[in-house]
């Protein structure tokens, strides 16, 4: 069984999509649900730790070998990325139980386990596939389920917020295509590590220079890059509560990750940052997206659409560290990617929990919440110090990094960027504070009590996880610092 751990990734949660279909029932589909996403946690930490102790792993499919035949590939990487979104849909799969039955209606809610299961499967499909083809496959799965699960949003709003992801999200997924498809145009393969080779001897191509524009910018568009991220804050803002937490936490990193992988694996470094000026374009990016996106999220009147802001500016964080082109800014961005995902998981799983009391997320209405919900607000609160970067957090370890390989590169401005960006969301994540704590709730507002048990435990795993990462490094960060080091290594 042990040496079919990397397609079991992907069968499991893909054949429980169908099976949750049929069931339809709602507390059958959440138990179907939450066991597979445990058991792709279990997967994904069993294979890093294989990778970790005894390198990378091939699963040839019907033994059929490379490149005539598909390939999963398992490396320090992308069993790093494995791991953060099978802990993701782990802690999001018990929360949605109690989240999905107060927001859905309940013959939507075997279809939301349908949906979600598929774009689980479709994020792992996207992370541990060795085919550039096979990864629109999954990149389609995942998306078309995320349009779905968008527009079960309770507003109207969540299906123009479902609408405006498609449309974009089809044009990233249609530039990546056509991309992959001059690739292959010019070498005759669809294999990541057999179009690493083929494409040494054509890197003065115009064509291979096409197809490394069409997958980067179209890429970008999913990974939210600014400013290509209009369809982000609409649909986290708009999204069911468990939506938000399960597609903040893991989309946009499976999609940098896409964006890595092909950097330095396929096209390689030399192409990317020596022969194209890509360092400086993403340089310039990541800092537009960081401060305007910061400062856009301080005048948000809605906590959800608040913290979709801060997203787009901390992926300007990841790209960041990414444009540094050196073995410690990619450790660096590594490092954002895992602890983003710890940080705006607990966040969005907060605000889960307070649109489950007062039905909405907007500022005037969590007056004095904080003083009603307390263990709900002071989740928010940990996790807000650690997207601020204050340690012992983990957002302070990831931030630190930065500021290390910014001091590497001798780029001392950006170095005082990166601090003086973190007092940023030290104002947007005040203002939310502060209402919370120090206002008196609406004079027609009731008490509510806090948040229930079920949707409190997988809030207070991700608080956890942030002060456990912020006091205990040598996890995350041996592991990023490994995997940058096999990226880096594999380009030289």
């Amino acid at each position: 069984m042990a040496d079919h751990l990397p397609i079991l990734q992907v069968i499991l949660p893909l054949i429980a999509a169908p099976l949750c279909l049929l069931v339809r029932h709602a507390l059958a589909c959440w138990l179907i649900a939450t066991l597979v996403s445990w058991l792709c946690l279990a997967i994904a930490v069993l294979l890093l730790h294989q990778v970790l102790d005894g390198g990378t792993i091939r699963y040839q499919l019907g033994n059929w070998v490379a490149p005539w035949g598909i390939e999963y590939v398992v490396d320090r990487l992308n069993g790093f990325i494995l791991v953060i979104v099978a802990a993701i849909g782990a802690v999001v799969a018990p929360y949605a139980l109690r989240s999905i039955d107060s927001e859905l209606p309940e013959r939507q809610i075997g279809l939301f386990y349908v949906m979600y299961l598929l774009c689980l499967a479709g994020l792992l499909g996207i992370t541990i596939t060795g085919d550039a083809f096979n990864v629109f496959v999954f990149l389609e799965i995942s998306s078309l389920s995320s349009y779905a699960l968008i527009s079960m949003g309770r507003h109207r709003k969540a299906l123009h917020a479902a609408y405006q992801y498609l449309v974009m999200g089809t044009i990233g997924a249609t530039f990546f295509l056509i991309g992959v498809g001059l690739l292959y145009m010019m070498t005759g393969t669809l294999n990541m590590a057999d179009l690493a080779d083929q494409l040494k001897p054509l890197a003065g191509s115009r064509i291979v220079l096409a197809a490394f524009g069409f997958i980067v910018v179209g890429m970008g568009l999913k990974l939210a890059v600014f400013p290509l991220h209009l369809w982000l804050p609409n649909a986290y803002a708009h999204a069911p509560s468990t939506v938000s937490v399960f597609l903040a936490g893991t989309a946009t990193k499976v999609s940098l990750y896409v964006v890595l992988r092909f950097i330095f694996t396929v096209f390689g470094f030399e192409f990317s940052f020596v022969n194209q000026p890509l360092g400086p374009a993403l340089l310039v990016l990541a800092i537009a997206g960081i401060v305007v996106c910061s400062l856009v999220a301080i005048y948000q009147d809605n906590v959800k659409r608040l913290l979709a802001w801060s997203s787009v500016a901390q992926i300007g964080y990841m790209l960041l560290g990414l444009s540094f082109a050196t073995a410690i800014g990619l450790q660096a961005g590594l490092l954002h990617m895992f602890n983003h995902a710890i940080i705006k998981a607990g966040l969005f799983l907060a605000m889960g929990c307070v649109f489950l009391r007062l039905g909405s997320c907007r500022i005037e209405a969590i007056a004095g919440v904080g003083r009603q919900m307390p263990w709900t607000m002071m989740g928010f609160l940990l996790c807000g110090l650690s997207l601020i970067g204050v340690p012992p957090t983990a957002g302070f370890v990831s931030k630190w990094y930065l500021v290390l390989a910014a001091l590497e590169k001798g780029w001392w401005p950006v170095a005082a960027l990166i601090v003086l960006t973190s007092l940023l969301a030290v104002v947007y994540v005040w203002k939310v504070v502060e209402v919370a704590w120090f206002r008196d709730p609406p004079g027609t507002a009731g008490r509510i009590g806090e948040a229930p048990l079920a949707m409190l435990v997988p809030l207070w795993i991700m608080v956890g996880a942030n002060l456990w990462f912020g006091l205990e490094t040598s996890g995350n960060v041996d592991v990023a610092r490994a995997a940058a080091t096999a990226l880096m290594g594999a380009v030289q």
